[in-house]
């Protein structure tokens, strides 16, 4: 049988199966071989909160999503081409996102009557036409798996869950994806285990022979690689960024860290991946709770170490007083805030990005911090820099944003020469920086450098600079207790005009206006940031002008981001919350800015903001209802992908 090869520039896959099925295992190794081969790629990984849901139930599926290009992308994508679909429920959970002509691989195997009423159907979809807008590829992929590996002499139960890697072999056959690293890496997972590796081996390999031999497939298809800067890359997480930018952050600090962390979903993997890296003077503490931890971090800090606290929603909440602490103190502190879907537990394995007024303002008193957000999983490694910059500079803790999107998801990262990041700093106070009444030497921890106003820094125990230290007001330059009402005032305004005084320290914001005749400016902060540009890119595909920006410095905002909200006659702010960015914006100058927002615990998909963007963008130019269609076709383009190749990349 002669096969085609079809080149496609793109493609979306998502893997879909029970909590059991191994899909997060079957989407990170298709992953790591699409990434070896050179193709941009960005991944969206969707689990249920339990350790095991119920199998074979709506609420048990687990999802991983990943599209790669030839070219530069910014989103895991809207909707499958392809799903792989394990089981009854994995089917019906996710077949609302696949559009019409798409691939759906399904293994029939559990596509029995008690399992198909369990999940609502009452009759077999494959059998009653339900499908038929797809192309439907129907295999008994259980059977043949347990079939593959029945030399190793495993039982049906142990033997069928290679089922994955026979999926995974499959799919790696239909891509052409390079299949050695896979091998090498099955071979080192199980390498205790002989029979479990030679099975998992055996099944991944069937499954790639099948797609050679089998009539169910006519056509492969190629993706080449795609076109980047000249460099070394590797994929990367965003909690894996996020922890090699704090190591990268105090190494050029020449400061230990010490990181206090109890684990909690989506940061636990920041604490895991910092503990492997003892080499590179980092101490790991998995505290007893949240507030042991950050204390931990906290005292660190003040013995002359970057102190490191991670967390998400609910723990940062528990953190609060101690950080409240640190700003007492004004010792240095790295906060990292990886956000998931709340209030109180919420839902713990989904986004959201509705902690920016916890971080900004939910501590007791006037407490200012800076905050920063991390746009993409690649870009975690380098606010994990600038916020080290910031925290030992200016002796503040520093509030930094990701969430689940980015801590999980992926996308190639270029590792940079560490030689080229910032040197930091720390500038301890090694000798008295003052002189008493009575002429002799004084050490003086509360005055300040005059162009940072970042207080002195003493390491405990250097001789003649001991000092005091609490949560109780400071007098000024001595750090004595202090109850005087106009000390007081001056304290809280020096704090306050330290933070301010960090905008000098970063770069202005950029504005994406090709042509500068938008009318409209879209403007996103942290995760947002690769849905509004591809929405931006389809809008503008489609002949509509729209300006885009995007924030990572939350606090203080870019000295010129005034200016550039006042230069356009609407601006979009897109968020995972209620408005909260919105509402700063509008309360600091005074713009009724346009809030979308949408809070449903997955990431803003590109052809809903194309729609939102269009239709904005002809509001504002004057097209009356009638005439509007920017935005239904900017959100119905297929094939607007390769505007980014001429546009700027990550």
């Amino acid at each position: 049988m002669t096969i085609e090869v079809k080149q496609l520039d793109r493609v979306v896959i998502r893997f879909a199966g029970d909590s059991g099925d191994g899909m997060q295992l079957t989407g990170d190794r298709f992953t790591a071989e699409t990434a070896s081969f050179g193709n941009d790629l960005s991944t969206l990984p969707n689990f249920p909160a339990e350790i095991r849901a119920p199998a074979g139930t709506l609420p048990g599926v687990s999802s991983f999503q990943l599209h790669f290009a030839d070219h530069d992308i910014l989103t895991p994508g809207d909707a499958p081409d392809v799903l792989i679909a394990m089981n009854p429920a994995a089917l019906k959970a996710n077949l609302k996102d696949v559009p019409r002509g798409a691939t759906v691989i399904v293994d029939t195997a559990d596509f029995t009557a008690r399992n198909l009423k369990r999940i609502g159907y009452d009759e077999n979809p494959l059998e009653t036409g339900e499908l038929e807008a797809y192309h439907v590829v129907a295999l008994n992929l259980t059977g043949m798996t347990v079939e593959s590996v029945k030399e190793f002499g495993l039982s049906r139960k142990d033997a069928s869950r290679a089922k994955n890697m026979y999926a995974l072999g499959l799919v790696s056959w239909l891509f052409q994806r390079p299949v050695e690293s896979t091998i090498t890496f099955l071979e080192t997972k199980f390498a205790g285990k002989p029979e479990i590796r030679d099975a998992n081996i055996a099944a991944f390999r069937a499954g790639f022979n099948f797609g050679e031999t089998a009539e169910e497939f006519s056509v492969r298809y190629e993706v080449k690689p795609a076109k980047m800067a000249s460099g070394t890359y590797r994929n990367i997480s965003g909690n894996l960024a996020l922890a090699y930018g704090l190591v990268a952050g105090a190494q050029r600090a020449g400061l230990p860290m010490v990181l206090g962390a109890y684990p909690i979903t989506p940061a636990s993997d920041v604490l895991h991946e910092l503990s492997k890296l003892k080499r590179f003077d980092v101490t790991t503490i998995q505290a007893e709770d949240e507030i042991a931890g950050v204390g931990a971090a906290l005292g660190a800090s003040f013995a002359g170490a970057l102190g490191v606290t991670t967390s998400s929603g609910p723990g940062i909440s528990l953190k609060s007083e101690t950080i409240g602490l640190g700003v007492m103190l004004e010792l240095p502190l790295v906060v990292c805030d990886i956000q998931r879907a709340g209030p109180s537990t919420g839902m713990p394995t989904k986004t959201e990005q509705a902690d920016l007024l916890q971080v900004m303002f939910g501590r007791n008193g006037e407490a200012p911090l800076p905050v920063l957000a991390a746009q993409s999983p690649a870009d975690c490694f380098a606010i994990a820099v600038e916020a080290t910059r910031i925290a030992v500079t200016y002796r503040t803790p520093v509030m930094v944003l990701s969430d689940g999107y980015l801590a999980n998801g992926s996308e190639p990262w270029q590792i940079p020469d560490v030689e080229t990041l910032p040197v930091i700093e720390p500038n301890f106070t090694v000798e008295p920086n003052a002189t008493g009444a009575d002429g002799k030497p004084l050490y003086l921890p509360y005055l300040r450098d005059p162009e940072t106003l970042a207080r002195a820094w003493a390491i405990p125990g250097t001789p003649g600079l001991d000092h005091r230290i609490g949560g109780l007001e400071k007098e000024d330059k001595t750090g004595n207790i202090s109850y005087d009402p106009a000390n007081h005032d001056l304290m809280i305004r020096t704090r306050q005009a330290k933070v301010d005084g960090i905008a000098r320290s970063i770069e202005p914001l950029h504005v994406d206006d090709p042509g500068g005749a938008a009318k409209v400016l879209v403007l996103g902060w942290g995760s947002t940031y690769g849905p509004i540009g591809a929405g931006v890119r389809r809008v503008r595909a489609v002949g509509g002008k729209v300006a885009q920006a995007h924030l990572r410095h939350l606090n203080p905002f870019p000295a010129n981001l005034g200016d550039v909200l006042r230069s356009y006659d609407k601006v979009l702010v897109p968020e995972m919350n209620l408005g909260q960015l919105a509402m700063l914006l509008r309360s600091k100058y005074l713009i009724d800015v346009v809030s979308y927002a949408q809070v449903r615990g997955m990431p803003l998909g590109a052809a809903e903001l194309a729609e939102v963007i269009g239709n904005l963008v002809e509001e504002t130019e004057g097209i009356d209802d009638d005439a509007r269609q920017l935005g239904a076709a900017a959100a119905q383009l297929t094939h607007w992908d390769h505007q980014e190749q001429t546009e700027g990349a990550r």
